[in-house]
């Protein structure tokens, strides 16, 4: 009976620590920038999934192409319909690993890179993200800048009268803070 009691204390324990070691945005912005010919193009969400195993270093995030928010109403339709066929392919999603060794016990800031593979548009590619994650407080600041190629996506770029309405490239930034997962 002992030994029973042992157990389940140590079960409780573990599955305490793996909970404490889960942590999921409290706060994200994606956004992304396009220069254009006709005007530029760009977008904010705040409403991303973010999960993040410190014990693993996994990351994955999950980002609905309907909650995008645009300066123009017009923008966020052409979005949805013309270039990313949101109905079609309603999320990106993100699941990789950070792939330096973190001190998540100690406050400090670290240069960064997460590979793994990007679901967007029906189309998954492997990719590596350059960022800066800080410990500060038992809270995990995410920031990142890069850049997404729309022909890698299959997202086609139409042109009006020869020209491009955005570029081929798009400047995505992500700036998030994750806090500790309590059920």
């Amino acid at each position: 009976m002992k030994k029973i009691g042992i157990l389940l204390l140590l079960f409780c324990l573990a599955d305490t620590t793996m909970k404490a070691q889960v942590y999921i945005a409290k706060t994200s912005d994606i956004s992304f920038f396009s220069p254009g010919s006709v005007a530029n193009v760009e977008g904010s969400n705040k409403l991303a999934i973010i999960v993040m195993d410190m014990s693993t270093n996994n990351i994955q995030m999950k980002i609905a192409m309907q909650d995008f928010v645009f300066p123009k109403p017009l923008m966020k339709d052409h979005f949805n319909d013309d270039y990313m066929e949101s109905d079609k392919y309603p999320n990106a999603i993100f699941k990789g690993k950070i792939n330096q060794t973190i001190d998540y016990t100690e406050d400090g800031t670290y240069n960064t890179t997460t590979t793994g593979t990007l679901d967007m548009h029906g189309v998954q590619k492997t990719v590596t993200i350059p960022g800066v994650l800080t410990v500060k407080d038992g809270e995990i600041t995410l920031q990142s800048k890069f850049k997404i190629h729309l022909a890698d996506y299959n997202i086609k770029v139409p042109s009006y009268v020869g020209v491009e309405a955005i570029a081929n490239d798009i400047d995505v930034t992500l700036n998030a803070t994750l806090a500790s997962y309590k059920k």
